[in-house]
């Protein structure tokens, strides 16, 4: 192991971020095109640990280098702006600053309130369905323009937006190529093929009327726990900063040039400004609290170049510095952005992100405006923050300077696009061209980029290539699961939920892998629980994390504990067959268990959906040819512990199980000792805040309790009896053994999961989240009686939502799954206290239920929410 080390930190090796200059200076030079001057402040005094947290530290904007903007103001424009803010209303004005969701509102309401912009969140779609076609989408997007373009009462003629979240391609679009997630693309080593993912995006988005996204985004994460760690391109703000330049002008075309922002290009954004990947504990929406030389250096350097390149739109953090929100902390916004970097775009906020500015609601934020930001987004919020925000420039507390330049900036940007000389969504030259959604060249380009984002970890006694003549099963969850290895922000927020029918021009790995094999005289059999018919030569085990986007993702630790895939591993060792993992995770996870029992492991991320590329690698060509090499190299360290403590390349004591940079290939001959198994955390430093039970087994430090006239009993065997015998729990076979649980009442009784440790939650962001508590459940049985879902907040804290019928209702009909919305819990009871959850279920019921459970968690509505009968 000390040599795998040796080497990787050998192809890793790069100079300390030590004086934040020449970071910045480095940065700059690794974006590829021409660069405005930048010129370097005098050396001053820098501090070299987080200031004390009694005192408020302060920004400096002259220790920011000062790069002038890139792009020169087209005096045509400036003239075209100035007529327009002459013609303007308080009123329009107001509107073109605000941005809704479509989910709330109508076209109607975009031409009464003049709004500027519309956006589609992670769960809004047209008719609301997450999975509408291609042409549902080109027919709302004409409904907006028509809607913003009526000048019938004399209005200045000026189009409205749609920004959309289209993070790895066009993702919210069924049939569109869905691409690998930044972390793979940073492990790509290859920005150059950024250019052509953003080209492709921006082509599939103008095929459904769009036109602009919410991306790239440029964090730089140095907390893997962060739940959008697999939005970042990587830990190393050099590599950051030479990618965003590539995907920035893949999408919005080269400035200067004649179709910057116009053509088959269209606006992006960079997110989320500024310190969002460097709060305490990777607590997403946090604080950061690195000394103003660590957010410069870390944070800053990927936007210093993005500038450089042509960004026009960035978004507002939802993080704090030291307590001072981002949405409205002009020292960033205005001193730092404007005055140091050259920015001469717009600021737009994050989904109401301006209601967390001291002072502030999402209908009421004036100081958000005077703080910086451009235009709100206020997707569901807009028309009392309209209404509030008009009567502030009215009395003065907004001026009519700094509303004129925020109106300003977005028309700026709107004429570069040439939206004033664009014709209605439909009418343009990509529009319905929907053969181009998951076309066979765009799927070139994912593959592609899927196969090169591999990263090799382990390949003992040169297991891999495979010959594709072989017998091989193919294992685990993730196998045949298109929507896994795609993650979150697909087709919904959370990415969960989705089917492979939902992906009609994707694959998933085991078709890849089945189509390889067979072209070599090979055989595979698809086995998600690892049982076999006939014995393998190989298996390869596809497994990893759940879908998830946001603070969803938060974790308190980075141990993958979901066992299933260990045991598969662990039988098939047993029986001598040769294994070969494909991890798929949003991030390093410590898998030590797994890496032992496998003779090669290969960290996936999350490929998306081209799953025939890792087929590319792991089998030969028929011919018994190398098709291709591994060239992916960690762009995350890769843990040794799953405590989850800071681990970056730099780092003082930087001991990586798999150090940045590291990745094997072909040519490679190392073999992986066994690897230490002690994961450095306990049952009391875990906590799940959205997984209770999985594979009907408790999550820990979750336990499972049968309650029995006040008795309890921990469910700790395969069958397990309640004090009195009202009730039984059996472990029970669902897809693989074991990976359900039976509950059986024989008398009125009930089964909660309690934290071991008394430990309480604050569910209270995940109800203003449409979040809900999801049941995979079975009605084996149930006679006339009550069945009814609660949640305790403490004693004499309780919520019960009726949940007789439903159930009833089901008996008999199979596996299904219900959503029970947080909100369903608090309009039962309004003194129901969200921040205290002591008992995420209890389920109570009478005698003659039998219910099969499988997993309780939290996830997404998407508008399939249930309270009761």
């Amino acid at each position: 192991m000390a040599k795998v080390m040796a080497k990787a930190a050998k192809v890793s090796k790069r100079k300390e971020l030590s004086k934040g200059l020449l970071v910045l200076a480095g940065g700059l030079v690794l974006t590829g095109c021409g660069q405005p001057a930048v010129q370097v402040p005098e050396p001053v005094p820098e501090q070299t640990a987080s200031p004390s947290t009694t005192e408020t530290p302060v920004i400096t904007p002259t220790n920011w280098p000062l790069q002038q903007p890139p792009i020169a103001r087209n005096q045509a424009i400036e003239d075209k702006i100035k007529a327009l803010l002459a013609q303007m209303s308080p009123e329009q004005k107001v509107g073109q600053i605000i941005q809704a969701d479509i989910a709330s509102v109508t076209p109607k309401q975009v031409r009464d309130y003049y709004l500027g912009s519309v956006l589609n969140g992670g769960n809004s779609a047209p008719g609301r369905d997450n999975r509408a076609g291609a042409a549902a989408w080109l027919e709302l997007a004409d409904a907006f323009w028509q809607a913003s373009t009526d000048t019938s009462d004399g209005r200045p003629y000026i189009p409205v937006m749609w920004g959309t979240d289209a993070v790895h391609g066009h993702s919210n679009v069924k049939g569109a190529t869905i691409f690998p997630h930044n972390i793979g693309l940073g492990a790509m080593r290859e920005p150059e093929l950024m250019r052509e993912i953003g080209r492709v995006t921006a082509a599939e988005m103008q095929v459904t009327g769009l036109d602009w996204t919410f991306a790239p985004t440029i964090a730089v994460v140095r907390d893997d726990r962060w739940g959008r760690t697999y939005e970042s391109y990587g830990e190393d703000p050099q590599l950051v900063a030479s990618y965003a330049p590539h995907i920035l002008q893949g999408i919005q075309g080269v400035p200067d040039s004649a179709d910057f922002l116009k053509g088959q290009h269209m606006l992006a954004t960079v997110k989320h400004f500024l310190g969002d990947g460097g709060t305490v504990d990777g607590k997403d929406q946090g604080d950061n609290q690195h000394t103003e030389a660590e957010l410069r250096d870390i944070h800053g350097t990927p936007y210093y170049s993005a500038i450089a390149a042509g960004a026009r739109v960035v978004m507002a953090s939802y993080n704090s510095w030291f307590g001072e929100k981002m949405h409205g902390y002009r020292p960033m916004l205005n001193d730092v952005l404007v005055n140091r970097m050259g920015f001469d775009g717009f600021v737009v906020g994050d989904w109401n992100g301006h209601g967390q500015v001291k002072g502030c609601t999402p209908t009421d934020c004036a100081n958000s405006l005077n703080g910086g930001l451009d235009m709100f987004m206020a997707p569901d919020s807009w028309e009392k923050l309209y209404q509030n925000t008009l009567a502030q420039v009215k009395d003065g507390r907004i001026s009519t300077e700094r509303l004129d330049e925020a109106v300003s900036r977005v028309l700026r940007i709107k004429a570069e696009m040439g939206l004033f000389e664009q014709v209605k969504p439909s009418e343009r030259p990509l529009a319905g061209r929907y053969e181009l959604l998951g076309s066979t060249e765009h799927k070139a380009i994912a593959r592609q980029a899927a196969r090169k984002s591999l990263v090799l970890l382990k390949n003992n006694q040169q297991l891999l290539p495979l010959k594709s003549s072989s017998k091989v099963l193919v294992a685990g969850d993730g196998a045949d699961h298109i929507g896994k290895q795609s993650g979150g922000w697909t087709l919904s927020w959370q990415g969960s939920g989705n089917k492979n029918t939902d992906f009609p021009n994707g694959e998933s790995i085991y078709t890849g892998i089945k189509q390889a094999v067979e072209a070599g005289g090979g055989k595979a059999e698809l086995s998600e629980n690892g049982r076999f018919n006939d014995k393998p030569d190989v298996a390869v085990v596809v497994f990893g994390e759940e879908p998830y986007a946001e603070f969803v993702g938060d974790r308190s630790h980075l141990a993958f504990d979901d066992g299933r895939a260990l045991q598969i591993l662990t039988e098939l060792k047993a029986l001598g067959i040769p294994t070969v993992s494909v991890f798929l995770s949003g991030r390093p996870l410590w898998v030590n268990p797994e890496l032992n029992q496998s003779d090669a492991f290969v960290a996936a991320f999350l490929p998306g959906s081209e799953g025939g590329a890792v087929a590319d690698l792991l089998f030969r060509s028929p011919e018994g040819e190398i098709r291709h090499d591994f060239q992916g190299k960690l762009s995350f360290s890769w843990p040794a512990k799953a405590t989850g403590e800071l681990l970056n390349l730099g780092d003082k004591n930087y001991q990586p199980q798999f150090a940045y940079g590291y990745g094997l290939t072909y040519s490679d001959k190392t073999e992986l000792a066994k690897l230490s198994e002690e994961s450095g955390i306990s049952a009391d430093q875990v906590l799940n805040f959205s997984r209770y039970l999985h594979a009907g087994k408790a999550v820990n430090p979750w336990q499972l309790q049968l309650l029995d006239k006040g008795q309890v009993t921990v469910v700790t065997e395969p069958l397990q009896k309640s004090a009195g015998g009202a009730l039984e729990a059996a472990a029970t076979d669902r897809l693989q053994q074991e990976d359900s649980v039976l509950l059986s009442f024989h008398k009125d009784a009930a089964v909660s999961l309690n934290h071991a440790q008394g430990v309480a939650l604050d569910l209270s962001r995940q109800a203003n989240g449409d979040m809900t508590l999801e049941l995979e459940y079975q009605v084996v049985a149930m006679t006339q009686g009550k069945v009814s879902v609660a949640m305790q907040c403490g004693d004499n804290c309780k919520s019960t939502l009726d949940f007789s019928g439903y159930f009833a209702g089901m008996a008999g009909k199979g596996w299904h799954s219900v959503k029970i919305p947080l909100r369903c819990f608090t309009e039962a009871n309004s003194s129901f206290d969200l921040t205290k959850i002591s008992q995420p279920l209890l389920l109570e019921a009478t005698a003659g239920l039998k219910l099969q459970l499988a997993k309780v968690r939290l996830a997404e509505n998407e508008g399939q929410g249930q309270c009761g009968n």
